[in-house]
């Protein structure tokens, strides 16, 4: 699949791992299968639309949201600040806070 499915399913995962949600218990509430939505978290499935807006209102997320600076940018270079927001969104709050504190002491060891 795309790069856009995975960093989409990438998204709604962080959403409900954040909201404390199961994969059957976000199928529940968006009236989705739960094959399905681990489907579309993994990036094995492009969603349709109804499915997006169905899981995004389970969420309490708008689609818009959802859907932020998805993409690539318009001069074609790679959108790093985005990729490493991605990258933290996924990790827990203590690896979120270990990774801060590394990259802190790398910038103290940067300006020495």
């Amino acid at each position: 699949m795309s790069d856009i499915t995975k960093i989409l399913g990438q998204r709604i995962r962080n959403y409900r791992t954040a909201k404390g949600l199961s994969q059957e218990k976000l199928a529940e509430l968006s009236g989705c299968h739960p094959t399905y939505i681990g489907q579309i978290e993994r990036g094995e499935k492009n969603a349709t639309i109804e499915s997006i807006e169905k899981i995004a209102a389970a969420l309490n997320v708008s689609l818009s949201k959802l859907f932020e600076k998805l993409g690539v940018r318009e001069d074609g270079m790679r959108n790093i600040p985005l990729e490493c927001y991605e990258f933290l969104s996924a990790k827990t709050k203590d690896e979120q806070e270990h990774i801060y504190c590394i990259l802190l002491e790398m910038d103290k060891y940067k300006k020495n």
